[in-house]
């Protein structure tokens, strides 16, 4: 949203009224903040202060280095819901202090590590952001930098007696500095740094090849080492160096805006910083990192083709983990009212129980979504319950689009909670063990009423992702555990990273998608989700094999992994013809399963500390492990697979990759080379490999690629290989058992040997590399 036409002149679409100067500054009496009276012209005479709007700036010291920015209009504007659950695990206590410097050099706000000062120069407007220490600034607020604007453009000042044929909008503009980049903002899938562009933080199901995003966070982190979180659900409109290229615009529409800004200084420290904030994913059980294998959307299936899928992926070798039934488990045209369709799933209970039995899985995932179709009698002993959203006249909100005539479950209703959490209690009793919570982004704000009459529709829109994916993880939770409940989310806004795991939508089967799915990973992890994943094989079209073998690679070094598609199944041997040829498509999935079941002991180690800080476990950004490397920050076709091992997927159908190495020394994963980082490299793969290194200094634990008890085996007992990196005397790996407890350390003495080495149980082989 822009405000002006250029540098010099405002758009003639609005009317724009900026902060001028710092009129007051008043301590709040537990100095834990300050209050600014900031006029909108400059306070020369007593007569300049009449006939003006005054903004309100509100700075106040939250916790080590965090700080929160608000800025008020009109104070008396209802503060209606929803609002974000902050500190969910409590609010750490922290050492605050205001200062006013009596050589008039202004007044500063000190919380913890970082500081905010304001000018005290007479009729200047000027917050600075920086380290408490002195030895950064982070960002600054200038001359012109934080206002108000009305849209359409005002002919008097008369016009803002009723607002009703106008907005109002409250903005900032941070500074952005010489070669600083921005990044996150949620799942987003354009270019990784987000200098230049225009973002709307509003969920929408667009795709993945698109300006829209499924899962908007309203949280960027910036190259200079701190991040900004905008604590509003509502609608948020970032110009990011789009309209002026030296500062970062944050617009919303209200007579409010809020925003804290979070000093690391590292990226990864600023990530557990906003963890704090807004919360840390939880732990998931082993089992969900195996193998998922869907029946596809719109695909034809049956009893006898899920048997046919899972009987010959185990006589391929492959074992399924979980088996997910998606949309066509229940009758079309009745979504979602979890009735199991009779002519194709006469007995679910009885066959998910033989398919277990057999071992032909371990678990059973569903698909459901928030809305029920009118052709179900669900729908209207929904309706007639009041556990629909409705319109402000009364009647059922519905609409057509997706399914006829559908209405939108209000999780605002207790009542309807109750009822859902007890369809999910149904399916659970069938020996369902997940579910995939799909949609929950269309919500619609306007002429709608939700049965909690406190809440703002607006603000509904994207906080509805948080209601609906809580309430399924819960039940989850209550069914299974706290540690043994996973989700399949699509939608999601701050603060769902509490509710793993989530799925990147409705990619196609290109290189592009490819893509453009790891980098809506790499932006899943710059907001703290620490599980991930996307469609192996792209959702939309029909992958070809070369296509499908690279996804697969890249699909098994994520956190979790789901074969999935949308008009064509994605089991291997149907994908290229049953090709018996080397590296075809059935040996390709069985190599990289196999692979990721030996990385489970490092995997889990790894999915335990990301969970601990809020890091993202895989998928995650270069920059997070080498910040001080300025080409790790615009580095977006490679990430890390937890701290210690680098993979970049290949996205040509020769098999060519460029690729790039951090200073330092690197091992192939593969034959234990060692190459030299700070450089790019250009080399071509076969499906059964990638660039895959590991870092110095590192002690890699291996289990075992096949064997019994699925991806929650134990491998701290089952024998494998421990492989040392160019390690030195210090150097540590910590052993987690399936359970995600911590069993001991294994470290390197003195004389380059591993301590503890009986922790670990059964027949290991020692490898030392470099």
């Amino acid at each position: 949203m822009k405000f002006r036409d250029g540098m010099w002149l405002v758009s003639q679409d609005h009317t724009v009224q900026y902060a001028e100067e710092v009129y007051t500054v008043e301590p709040r009496q537990d100095n834990k903040a300050v209050t600014l009276l900031c006029p909108t012209k400059k306070i020369f005479s007593r007569g300049d202060t009449l006939n003006l709007a005054t903004l309100s700036i509100e700075l106040e010291a939250q916790f080590d280095g965090v700080i929160s920015l608000e800025v008020t209009h009109h104070a008396g504007a209802r503060r209606l819901g929803p609002d974000f659950e902050l500190f969910p695990d409590g609010k750490p206590e922290v050492k605050r202090e205001i200062k006013k410097e009596t050589d008039g050099k202004g007044t500063t706000i000190t919380s913890g590590a970082l500081s905010a000062t304001i000018s005290g120069d007479d009729h200047t407007f000027d917050i600075k952001f920086h380290a408490t220490d002195g030895s950064k600034t982070l960002t600054s607020l200038l001359n012109r930098s934080v206002g108000l604007a009305y849209s359409p453009a005002l002919s008097t000042p008369k016009q803002v007696e009723d607002l009703s044929a106008h907005k109002h909008h409250m903005f900032t503009q941070t500074e952005l500095g010489v070669g600083e980049s921005i990044h996150g903002l949620g799942e987003r899938f354009g270019a990784w740094n987000k200098i230049g562009q225009n973002i709307e933080v509003w969920n929408e199901d667009g795709g993945t090849s698109s300006e829209q995003a499924y899962k908007n966070i309203s949280f960027w982190m910036s190259s200079r080492g701190y991040g900004v979180f905008i604590d509003t659900p509502d609608k948020i409109d970032l110009e990011i160096g789009s309209e002026r290229s030296c500062r970062l615009q944050t617009t919303v529409e209200g007579q409010r805006l809020k925003w804290y800004i979070i000093y690391g200084p590292t990226p990864k420290e600023v990530l557990t910083k906003y963890s704090i904030l807004t919360g840390k994913s939880n732990r998931v059980p082993a089992w969900s990192y195996g193998l998922w294998l869907s029946t596809s959307f719109t695909t034809s299936y049956s009893e006898e083709t899920v048997q046919s899928f899972v009987s010959k992926m185990s006589e391929s070798r492959i074992p399924v983990e979980v088996f997910h039934f998606d949309c066509f488990w229940l009758r079309a045209f009745h979504w979602c009212d979890f009735v199991w369709d009779p002519e194709s799933f006469p007995d679910p209970a009885g066959q998910i129980k033989r398919l277990k039995d057999a071992k032909l899985i371990n678990k059973v995932s569903v698909w459901t979504n928030p809305y029920i179709g009118q052709a179900s009698p669900v729908f209207k002993y929904a309706a007639e319950k009041g556990y629909l959203l409705k319109k402000t006249n009364g009647d059922v909100w519905q609409w057509d689009l997706w399914q006829t005539g559908m209405g939108v479950v209000d999780f605002t209703n207790p009542d309807a909670c109750e009822w859902f959490r007890g369809c999910m209690e149904k399916l659970f009793d069938m020996g369902v063990d997940s579910i995939k919570t799909d949609f929950g982004e269309r919500i619609p704000t306007k002429n709608v009423q939700w049965h909690d009459k406190t809440v703002d529709p607006s603000r509904m829109h994207n906080y509805y992702a948080f209601i609906y994916n809580k309430l399924v993880y819960e039940s989850v939770q209550k069914k299974f555990g706290k540690n043994e409940a996973i989700l399949f989310a699509r939608t999601a806004c701050a603060g769902s990273q509490r509710f793993p795991l989530h799925w990147g939508g409705d990619c196609e089967s290109t290189p592009a998608a490819l893509a453009e799915s790891v980098r809506g990973g790499l932006g899943m992890g710059l907001a703290s989700f620490a599980f991930w994943t996307s469609d192996i094989g792209g959702f939309e079209g029909s992958p070809p094999p070369w296509i499908y073998k690279r996804w697969v690679a890249f699909g098994l070094l994520n956190s979790h992994s789901r074969l999935h598609g949308s008009n064509s199944y994605r089991v291997p041997w149907l994908v290229d013809g049953s090709s018996t040829e080397p590296e075809n498509c059935t040996e390709v999935l069985r190599h990289w399963v196999q692979l990721k079941r030996q990385l489970m002991p490092y995997l889990y180690a790894q999915s335990i500390e990301s969970v601990a800080n809020g890091w993202p476990t895989s998928v995650r950004a270069m920059a997070l492990e080498f910040p001080n490397d300025p080409t790790a920050w615009f580095v977006d076709r490679e990430f890390m697979v937890g701290s210690q091992i680098l993979a970049a997927p290949v996205f040509d159908e020769d098999g060519s990759v460029d690729y790039y190495l951090p200073p330092g020394r690197w091992f192939s994963f593969w034959d234990g080379k060692e190459a030299q980082g700070g450089r790019w490299v250009r080399e071509k793969h076969g499906f059964l490999q990638l660039p895959l290194f590991v870092r110095e200094g590192t002690i890699l634990v291996l289990g075992q690629a096949e064997g019994e008890g699925g991806f929650g085996y134990d491998w701290l007992s089952s024998g494998g290989e421990v492989r040392l990196y160019g390690v030195k005397e210090g150097d540590k790996a910590v052993l987690v058992d399936t359970s995600g407890e911590e069993k001991g350390v294994l470290e390197i003495d003195g004389s380059g040997e591993l301590k503890e080495f009986d922790l670990l149980q059964g027949e290991w082989k020692v490898t030392k590399l470099g």
